[in-house]
């Protein structure tokens, strides 16, 4: 007689789990408490589709922020494996000048979880809408709908705290907490940062990215683009750097990032093209020599002391390493991703929570960090399939 596992939560961390469970060994159904699954699939989707990242997995791993407890899944269920189970289930990627993977170009969003979704209806998996997890019963059974459900294994893939429009909204945490299961508040990661811009500056730039930089904070570097925003910066090459902003705003209140406007010279070439350039004004040296777009001469004429900016070592110096402060993050529901929730000491090394023998959290519901780029998704897909063969083995 099969077994029976509830699935809580209808995200794609639910989806790699129920794909790689033995049909033959378990029945698997899905809650969800929405009318549709896969809502923030489809909202991530939208900013660039993302499924995974094609560095080798030795780099892959060090992205993550979780002292090493996500390492044997990551190596369990590698970005290829991931790429491989695409392409058999009828999704094939590519990988971009970037590095990142997505779906062969022409298939959106909603295609690949069609796809997926077709996959596990044809694997049996039962997916069942409007069913909302509360809490438990004094048997630790889970509550759905205000009736006990009865299981051989539960896995909680309820999401992180992020993006409440898709449900996402990490309600669950006051009901872990209260059980007795240690947990951590959610805090936003992968979100824009707040600078206090001089009011001239962001009338001219606002909007417009500051491309080829490097920034750096704590000793992490993070190289891409940003955007200039009214409210301060986001991108790529800060969303990395998310756990080190982080620990400096909790501990000093306020946090210092350094911009590298021309990572492709050291800070010898730099000051030697100023000061050998045939150009007297400091204005066309930047922009000629040293091909600088308009926001980064504007940030460093605006930020500078007029005897630094025309001074070659002062603005050689500033051109490789300009500081700027942080005053604080954006909210928790614009970020695009949150750090929090399950504390990985609650859980066994297969995600198994100690207080209740049986039961499950998986994804991102756990507290670890990673920046965008495919890394998340790839962590919700390798913890999914470790546990999944997990209970294959051991039923």
């Amino acid at each position: 007689m099969k077994k029976q596992i509830a699935i809580l939560g209808g995200g794609p961390s639910a989806f790699l789990l129920a794909a790689f469970l033995d049909a033959k060994k378990f029945k698997i159904t899905i809650y969800e408490k929405n009318k549709t699954v896969g809502r923030k699939f489809l909202v991530a989707g939208k900013g660039g589709f993302n499924l995974t990242h094609s560095e080798p997995t030795e780099q892959l791993i060090k992205r993550y922020t979780s002292n090493d407890f996500l390492d044997k899944a990551l190596l369990h269920f590698t970005n290829t494996d991931f790429r491989n189970w695409l392409d058999q289930i009828g999704i094939p990627t590519y990988v971009g000048s970037s590095k990142r993977v997505y779906p062969k170009e022409g298939i959106k969003p909603i295609e690949v979880l069609s796809v997926i979704l077709k996959h596990l209806k044809e694997k049996g998996v039962i997916i069942k809408y409007e069913h909302t997890f509360s809490d438990w019963d004094n048997h630790n059974n889970p509550i759905i709908n205000n009736i006990s459900l009865q299981t051989d294994y539960t896995i909680f893939s309820l999401g992180g705290g992020s993006w409440k429009v898709t449900g996402s909204d990490g309600s669950w945490l006051d009901t872990f907490s209260k059980k007795g299961i240690k947990t951590k508040p959610f805090q936003a990661s992968n979100c824009g940062y707040k600078i206090d811009w001089s009011p001239n500056f962001i009338e001219k730039n606002e909007g417009i990215p500051l491309k080829n930089i490097a920034i750096s904070c704590s000793a992490i570097i993070q190289k891409g683009e940003a955007v200039i925003t009214r409210f301060g910066l986001e991108g790529n090459a800060i969303y990395g750097l998310s756990p080190q902003i982080r620990e400096q705003l909790s501990s000093k209140s306020k946090a210092t990032i350094f911009i590298d406007f021309k990572p492709s010279l050291t800070l010898e070439k730099v000051h030697s093209k100023i000061k050998s350039s045939t150009y007297r004004n400091t204005t066309q040296i930047l922009k000629k020599e040293l091909k600088l777009s308009a926001p980064k001469i504007d940030l460093l004429k605006i930020s500078l002391p007029k005897d630094s900016y025309l001074n070659t070592a002062s603005l050689a110096k500033n051109i490789k390493k300009f500081p700027l402060e942080i005053i604080n993050m954006a909210s928790i529901d614009e970020a695009i991703s949150t750090v929090g929730g399950i504390d990985l000491t609650a859980l066994s090394e297969h995600f198994e929570l100690k207080k209740i023998p049986n039961q499950f959290c998986n994804g991102e519901m756990l507290d670890w960090d990673a920046p965008t780029g495919g890394y998340l998704l790839q962590a919700c897909a390798a913890t999914s399939v470790y546990l999944a063969n997990y209970l294959n083995k051991n039923n």
